[in-house]
């Protein structure tokens, strides 16, 4: 019977995960990891918004975050990043779990929302550009220019030797995690110095209400992003840097998110500012006096670079889901080309087109080819929203599945499951719990709470629930299409020399 299951488990292994780590390179260690991990999930923009939403609340709403999706999503991230550390996470663990169909609905549901993720990173930027001089990029078509602009950086960023590339991030994050710790240092020297902000500190206030209630999804969506590192899973050189990027990541992720969270709160004067997303700015501008003209300055620009390389990020780790997809014929297998850099480049390309086009969609043609009765900016900003609040709903599905595939696998491959256990069953059973119901209440925040105020609740609804379902529509159709038109009596070795000629 053993001989039997074995046998049934060595027919799953995907064809990526047999031939990916030989065309791949093993470059990515434990810090590099942690730094990705950092990239992708921190961003310390939301600790203004946080801040200015619950005020003393918000530390208890990002421990909750943290207690309830962050710890929970990186022990199941890590059990099975450690028992099947292929290329594209939650993709093969799916397809381990559920079969080929789902394990590409899976993959594509973590892969849409990175794709326009990058226009939100490369608006960041824009926001920050704007805080240096607000005469900077006043315009709808100005602030998509620069956009477009930040993801063709990214794909050139991309597709270079992938250690000179993670270099280069590595750098970033270091002035990104300084930065951090001077908004931290602003708190301090503003509570010293007896000019911290008008805040209520009142014992009520240190507790969750109702009227501040829908935070906690804010904290739950600042948080998504956990298992995208191991989208790389096989450019990882050691095993254990699987554990210590979840370990220290998560550790490095919520220390900043509360280290940002008091100095925002503590030194940014104006209470409403606080939820500006350059309150970190204006945090450190606030606390030193003269000289925090200079270190706002200074600030401001590693934020600007940081969101340059952030996007970076997004795109090279998620271009590793469309590579792993062309490899086992989900998608045609041009996606699966790489480059002299063994970098797959082609995907990293076609994601960068559909990001650009998107943001030519929303920040240039729609503002001034559409008479909404808005005007242009508002109309860009509606847009942008709107497409935002879509995907983040769809990512949050495939945490769903991710949290659902842990138990599943716990099931399908039990002897290996016990081998590399992280912690007891119940663990597993808890967190998965815990982190579908977070996901859930941030699916239920973003559908009731409209991100902007120039659209009605329910033209909110309609719209984020019609993208939603039609993106998911796409992704079905899309492994039909897959299924129909790509041939499957190849062998690894035709395969491996497709996507390695050059």
């Amino acid at each position: 019977m053993d001989a039997i299951e074995n046998s049934s488990q060595q027919q799953a292994v995907l064809r990526s995960e047999r031939i990916a780590g030989g065309i791949l390179p093993k470059v990515l260690n434990s810090f590099d990891m942690v730094a990705i991990f950092v990239a992708i999930v921190l961003f310390i923009s939301n600790s203004g918004v946080v801040a200015g939403g619950a005020g003393p609340a918000s530390y208890l709403y990002w421990i909750l975050g943290f207690i309830t999706f962050l710890i929970p999503g990186a022990i199941v991230t890590g059990q099975l990043g450690l028992m099947f550390p292929g290329e594209g996470s939650i993709y093969v663990w799916t397809t381990k779990a559920f079969g080929a169909f789902m394990g590409f609905f899976a993959g594509f549901c973590a892969w849409w929302p990175g794709v326009l993720v990058m226009i939100a990173t490369g608006d960041a930027a824009v926001a920050l550009i704007q805080q240096l001089n607000p005469n900077f990029l006043t315009e709808p078509w100005q602030q998509g220019l620069v956009i477009i602009l930040i993801i063709a950086f990214s794909f050139v960023l991309s597709i270079l030797r992938f250690r000179v590339t993670q270099n280069l991030v590595n750098i970033i994050f270091i002035a990104y995690g300084c930065a951090i710790l001077l908004v931290g240092v602003a708190g301090i020297t503003a509570l010293v110095s007896g000019h911290i902000a008008p805040v209520d500190y009142s014992a009520p206030n240190w507790f969750p209400k109702q009227a501040n209630l829908t935070i906690y999804g804010t904290v739950v969506l600042g948080l998504l992003g956990i298992e995208v590192p191991l989208n790389m899973g096989v450019e990882v050189n050691d095993s254990r840097a699987i554990t210590r990027y979840l370990l220290w990541g998560s550790i490095v992720v919520m220390l900043a998110y509360l280290i940002g969270t008091f100095g925002i709160m503590t030194a940014v004067h104006s209470v409403t500012d606080q939820g500006n997303p350059a309150a970190s700015v204006l945090a450190v501008k606030a606390a030193f006096g003269g000289v925090g003209i200079v270190l706002s300055y200074i600030v401001n620009i590693i934020l600007i670079g940081f969101f340059l390389f952030n996007t970076t990020v997004y795109n090279y780790s998620f271009g590793r889901l469309l590579f792993v997809s062309g490899l086992d014929r989900r998608l045609p297998a041009v996606m699966s080309k790489v480059n002299a850099n063994k970098v797959p480049w082609v995907a990293v390309l076609v994601q960068s087109i559909i990001s650009a086009v998107f943001t030519a969609i929303a920040f240039i043609l729609a503002p001034f080819a559409l008479n909404a009765g808005m005007k242009p900016t508002d109309l860009s900003t509606v847009i942008y929203s709107i497409l935002q609040a879509a995907v983040t709903v769809i990512w949050c599905v495939s945490m769903v599945i991710l949290f659902i595939d842990v138990i599943i696998i716990r099931y399908k491959y039990h002897d290996e499951f016990a081998r590399k256990r992280l912690a007891p069953d119940w663990v597993f059973y808890l967190c998965s719990a815990l982190g579908m119901v977070a996901t859930a209440f941030g699916v239920f925040v973003t559908f009731t709470n409209p991100w902007v105020s120039l659209v009605s609740y329910s033209q909110w609804i309609l719209w984020i629930g019609g993208i939603g379902i039609i993106s998911l529509l796409v992704g079905i159709v899309l492994f039909f299409i897959g299924q129909a038109t790509t041939r499957g009596d190849v062998s690894d070795e035709d395969i491996i020399a497709q996507v390695t000629e050059s």
